[in-house]
């Protein structure tokens, strides 16, 4: 199935650190969802391409990870475009609680941004001169929406469905419900009929039977052990940091680890002794040696390097 999109929708498909960002253009713009904060000049560079002298009047994030929120106050600074987010999350972004949101708790950044409104399950918005539905995604995160414009059959995911699999499951690691919310979302994306689904990363695709297969059979493996998801959750927040920071210094990394609330959240899981050095030492030599095993990273004498 040709996987094609409106007329007015562009999707700048980023690199990892950044999500996915959607423009609309009509008689109003938009974005969804604005990238990590290191990557916001690169953002704004996209944006202001492609609209060519026009404003962006409209920020919208399908959830609050800071690699689809990091670009906000960059894009409010540059157009004081009117945002929007996810009601569930306007305390804690009123406040800018990072304990709350998840920045702090994941070891990443994220500028601090404010909103002019709120989009909870079940709202109806315009863009591109068409309708879209938020629903409500939890699994990878509590309070994430999918957009779903059921004329046009189009879907933004977020981290909810990509081609191949989704987003971690983090509430598991705080010891919160997610595999059941995972499945429960998958099974709501397999009754909207979407013909064509913008991922929170990579490819826009169009063979969604196919996609929510993959989806089921990646749940099902992590449910059956749930130090599965633990596991991958390390080595993505590992291979985060080496994203933004380009190399590690091997012997600094179970100290780094042991400061990030997740990781000493997964290691419970793991049923390792959390917060002694050996056992963070050991996670962190599984992580290196799990990276370079999948050619996601290398070693050069004492760093760990980006591949």
């Amino acid at each position: 199935m040709i996987a094609r999109l409106p007329d007015c929708m562009q999707v700048f498909e980023r690199g990892w650190l950044s999500a996915n960002n959607v423009l609309f253009t009509g008689e109003e713009t938009a974005l969804v969802d604005s990238g990590y904060v290191t990557h916001a000049p690169q953002t704004l560079a996209l944006v202001r391409h492609a609209l060519q002298g026009r404003p962006l009047d409209r920020l919208i994030n399908t959830h609050l990870h800071s690699d689809h929120c990091g670009g906000n106050a960059a894009l409010q600074a540059a157009y004081g475009c009117h945002t929007a987010i996810p009601a569930a999350e306007s305390a804690k972004v009123a406040a800018w609680d990072e304990d709350a949101l998840s920045f702090r708790a994941t070891g990443q950044q994220c500028a601090r941004f404010g909103f002019d409104a709120v989009l909870a399950p079940g709202d109806e918005l315009e863009l591109g001169g068409l309708r879209w539905q938020a629903l409500g995604a939890p699994g990878h995160d509590p309070h994430a929406l999918l957009l779903f414009c059921a004329e046009e059959g189009v879907l933004i995911a977020g981290d909810a469905l990509w081609e191949n699999g989704f987003g971690v499951i983090f509430p598991e690691l705080a010891g919160e419900p997610g595999f059941e919310e995972t499945r429960a979302t998958l099974e709501l994306i397999g009754t909207l009929d979407a013909r064509v689904v913008v991922p929170g990363h990579g490819r826009v695709f169009g063979d969604v039977p196919g996609a929510l297969a993959r989806a089921y059979s990646r749940l099902d493996y992590l449910a059956a052990d749930p130090r599965r998801n633990a596991e991958n959750a390390v080595k993505v927040l590992v291979k985060f940091l080496l994203l933004e920071r380009q190399r590690i210094l091997v012997a600094e990394l179970p100290a780094l680890l042991a400061s990030i609330p997740v990781v000493a959240n997964a290691m419970t899981l793991l049923g390792r002794a959390g917060g002694e050095h050996d056992a963070f030492h050991a996670l962190a030599t599984w992580a290196v040696n799990a990276l370079v095993r999948a050619d996601a990273a290398r070693i050069d004498g004492p760093w760990l390097l980006d591949t």
